[in-house]
């Protein structure tokens, strides 16, 4: 039986010809750059995501950066994410040569813990960037209240987790401002790069358009010091094609994640993934917990899954606050106590989830974990 982590091949398939006459539209007016389709889909997307206003970007990275120029963090600042997660969202504070504090997580959904955030707060404190990890909100109601009481900006990192919510809203439009990325594996996955900003706020988000842009809204007559970041026409065109289908993948995702839930349950030694009640779950991965502490039996289970042509995968072995680029400076970051990231960091396993998972590819999948641990 083959199975895929990620199906982008199969996924395509079922929407091809809508893709290839996107892309060959685009290749007939030749507007490869900054094109009709790109404020299309930004339009398209605002609407999606309850109404707010969408610039598009090159990369998720890329706008992490620009929304954290647009509030102006800069050197001597200090910005607040969790240690579990990609390293994009601490590159980007370093780039700019401020410094990132790291939190402890949340046990259950693996998202930034709000007691450990208000304990690192300081008068250098400029942003605090949630990252809404594996498809499920972090817990904003207190994030945003922290936020209030000390009057310190939220970005969201909604890399992992479009279309999901938090007490009815969208992921990404509770912050000053939202980030995305639109890496091909993502929920909502274009064929190469891309990623968007997204806010409530008209002027901050002409901020970042201006950032994006060379600092400029007239050609050569740049007014601040930017970067060069914008979608292409071409990515723009596949994601009105798979925005469309945006629905239907998350329910497909959530469908895979409740037959999994229901095929694991009764198997002892993993722990499954939390669904925090205030919101909603995409699933951009669904990540087990292999229980005991012992990265050793972790690691042994996905060899034997591989051995039985099971891809799986770790998010993440090596937390933020122990990669070299901190771990040899210390001076470059600065972090709290980190018991559940450090236990995380040794259980967690994410099993395949895709748009085009099967039955009989899961209880395969199941089957074999319950082999291994009995």
């Amino acid at each position: 039986m083959h199975i895929e982590m990620v199906d982008l091949k199969g996924q395509y398939e079922k929407i091809k010809p809508e893709v290839d006459a996107a892309i060959q539209h685009v290749i007939d007016t030749t507007s490869f750059i900054r094109g009709p389709e790109v404020a299309a889909f930004e339009k398209e997307l605002g609407h999606y995501l309850q109404g707010n206003d969408v610039l598009s970007v090159a990369n998720g990275t890329d706008a992490l950066q620009i929304a954290l120029m647009a509030l102006g963090i800069g050197p001597g600042d200090e910005v607040i994410s969790p240690s579990f997660t990609f390293v994009a969202t601490a590159e980007a504070v370093g780039l700019l040569g401020a410094t990132p504090v790291f939190a402890d997580i949340n046990p259950k959904t693996f998202t930034i813990d709000p007691d450990q955030v208000a304990a690192l707060i300081t008068e250098r404190t400029k942003a605090i960037v949630p990252v809404h990890l594996f498809g499920q909100c972090a817990n904003m109601s207190a994030i945003l209240e922290l936020a209030e009481k000390y009057g310190i900006p939220v970005i969201e990192d909604t890399a992992q987790a479009v279309g999901a919510q938090w007490e009815g809203k969208a992921a990404g439009t509770m912050g000053e401002l939202g980030t995305l990325s639109f890496f091909p594996s993502k929920n909502l996955g274009c064929y190469g790069d891309g990623g968007a900003i997204v806010s409530r706020d008209e002027s901050l988000l002409a901020t970042c358009r201006l950032i994006s842009n060379h600092g400029s809204t007239k050609k050569y007559h740049n007014e601040v010091v930017g970067v060069n970041s914008r979608l292409d026409t071409m990515q723009a065109a596949i994601l009105r094609v798979k925005l469309g289908h945006l629905g239907e993948y998350t329910n497909a995702r959530i469908q895979a994640a409740d037959l999994y839930d229901a095929l694991i349950a009764p198997i002892s030694g993993l722990t499954t993934p939390y669904r925090d009640p205030r919101g909603s779950h995409v699933f951009h991965q669904y990540t087990l917990r292999v229980e005991g502490n012992d990265p050793e039996k972790r690691d042994a289970l996905m060899a034997y899954l591989g051995s039985k042509g099971i891809p799986s995968f770790v998010y993440y072995p090596v937390p933020l606050h122990l990669l070299p680029i901190y771990k040899n400076d210390p001076e470059s970051c600065r972090f709290g106590d980190m018991t559940e990231t450090m236990k995380a960091a040794n259980e967690v396993l994410s099993l395949p989830m895709h748009t085009e998972l099967t039955h009989e590819q899961q209880t395969y999948i199941v089957g074999h974990c319950k082999d291994f641990l009995e």
